[in-house]
């Protein structure tokens, strides 16, 4: 039986660069990581190079910030796994310990000419333009735009990850809180309106703006791949409807002849799994599979909606 199958990533954009020679020594880095780490450092490589394009940046710098993608927690190899791997919150200890990993990414970047050319991300991806990230505080003028790209990709995958979405449905309540953290803090405003950095949010806005066209199309992605499925499912129920109807005419018919003519029909067209006793009962759950696909689709489709009503 087909069963769709959809990446809550489209790869699309990603694959149309050859980054296979650039990246090979890269790629060698992250097989140092543990497999959550390395699944999270693909998919903001994959974001950041998909929103890269939509702020048309240069192929070269495209290429740059998809693999400073790929390295950005580099520096988590040296986190103690208890730490790295903790199902619960961290302590306020740990989680000082867990910051380390932006200045061991840093530092092992810097040590090797073929990395040194993504140290700043590794070490900047956490840093806000307000001045309140970390490891130094620096602000927005300071951070590299490469990091600051970076930040938005990791922020959503972070979240996405830890809620656990398999599927866009509801995603804007995701995309709704970053929009949070591209806005000034009202406390500081009100403390400080003349403080330059105070009027920044923690991330840009613009960057934001650009991952709402990367989620928009990966939400379309996901459409694809269930539309896929629903042409799957009509087939199917046209298929059995078809053999439920020789069943009908076998049962209205008294010649023996003709009972074995349309069972016969109805053997040819039954697949691996199915039986006379059966097909009724599959015929039925492609139905409600169908219905509940549709109902999906109109789902995405609504939140398409509401991602471009959100303003940054």
């Amino acid at each position: 039986m087909f069963k769709e199958k959809v990446d809550f990533y489209s790869p699309v954009s990603l694959k149309s660069y050859n980054l296979d020679q650039v990246m090979r020594y890269q790629l060698d880095v992250l097989e140092r990581l543990d497999p959550f780490t390395r699944r999270h450092s693909e998919n903001v490589a994959n974001l950041a190079c998909r929103i890269c394009e939509y702020l048309h940046c240069t192929q070269a710098f495209t290429i740059h910030c998809t693999i400073c993608g790929y390295l950005h927690d580099v520096g988590k190899m040296f986190i103690p796994v208890e730490i790295l791997s903790k199902p619960t919150r961290l302590t306020d200890e740990e989680y000082e310990i867990m910051k380390k990993h932006t200045t061991f990414g840093y530092q092992m970047c810097m040590k090797d000419i073929k990395l040194r050319p993504y140290a700043l991300a590794a070490l900047d991806h956490h840093e806000a333009l307000d001045g309140t990230g970390y490891p130094n505080g620096i602000t927005k003028k300071d951070i590299p735009y490469e990091a600051q790209i970076i930040r938005v990709a990791d922020e959503y995958d972070a979240i996405v990850t830890k809620r656990h979405y398999t599927t866009h449905v509801n995603i804007s309540e995701t995309l709704k809180d970053l929009i949070k953290n591209a806005k000034p803090d009202p406390k500081f405003l009100a403390l400080d309106q003349l403080a330059e950095k105070r009027k920044e949010g923690k991330v840009n806005g613009l960057i934001l703006r650009k991952l709402f066209k990367v989620v928009i199309d990966d939400t379309l992605y996901e459409i694809s791949g269930i539309v896929d499925y629903v042409n799957y499912l009509e087939q199917q129920i046209k298929r059995l409807e078809v053999i439920k109807g020789y069943q009908k005419k076998a049962d209205n018919s008294n010649k023996e002849k003709t009972k074995n003519y349309y069972h016969e029909g109805m053997r040819l067209l039954l697949q691996e799994g199915e039986t006379f006793e059966n097909y009724d009962t599959i015929l039925n759950e492609y139905k409600e599979a169908l219905v509940n696909r549709n109902n999906l689709i109109q789902r995405l489709y609504d939140e398409i909606k509401i991602i471009k009503r959100l303003r940054v």
